[in-house]
């Protein structure tokens, strides 16, 4: 019955190590083709910006301001790359098998979740702050596209995921000190 147990963990981790590598190669080329059309359209074709990446036409904010063009276009790569760093580390965690189901209690983990809560907490913030950003546009009378085809929604969802990561971070530092004082008494 145990082996079984480990024989499904171990494919658990198997497939979720194969889903994140799918979802790291996603995100990197989003990522790649937002910041490289954005210096394209800023340095070479400025029309390029209708068809800027997927559905994303920003013509009507490159008209109105190159400069806020810019500025939204590096929010953007700023959420998509810090989301391809947070699937890299996930990657490498999975990989490197530094999930010790034996041991789940380590400093590896315990580091591991901090840095996803503070990336998941730059993902947030930068998330929110576009979203404000572009709600002034639309108020100065630039047409803009929806949140959404922006990547910049769900700022709150990182928050949260952020705080949730931190709760679980200190909840493991705390069981990496039990685990240290129960070998230590035995």
């Amino acid at each position: 019955m145990e082996t079984k147990a480990k024989a499904s963990t171990r494919l658990v981790l198997r497939v979720l190590h194969i889903l994140a590598w799918v979802i790291f190669i996603g995100i990197c080329i989003e990522a790649g083709g937002i910041i490289s059309n954005t210096v394209f359209t800023l340095i070479l074709e400025p029309v390029n910006a209708q068809r800027l990446w997927k559905e994303i036409d920003l013509s009507n904010l490159y008209i109105y301001d190159p400069g806020y063009f810019f500025v939204v276009n590096v929010l953007i790569s700023i959420v998509v790359v810090s989301k391809a760093v947070m699937f890299y580390l996930i990657v490498r965690i999975l990989h490197n098998k530094k999930l010790n189901m034996s041991r789940p209690f380590n400093e590896e983990v315990k580091r591991f979740l901090f840095i996803l809560s503070y990336i998941t907490f730059l993902i947030g913030l930068f998330s929110l702050w576009g979203v404000k950003y572009t709600e002034w546009l639309v108020t100065q009378g630039v047409q803009m596209p929806d949140i959404q085809c922006l990547r910049l929604g769900g700022g709150d969802v990182w928050l949260f995921m952020s705080v949730t990561l931190f709760v679980i971070a200190q909840i493991f530092k705390s069981g990496i000190e039990i685990q240290s004082e129960n070998e230590l008494t035995v």
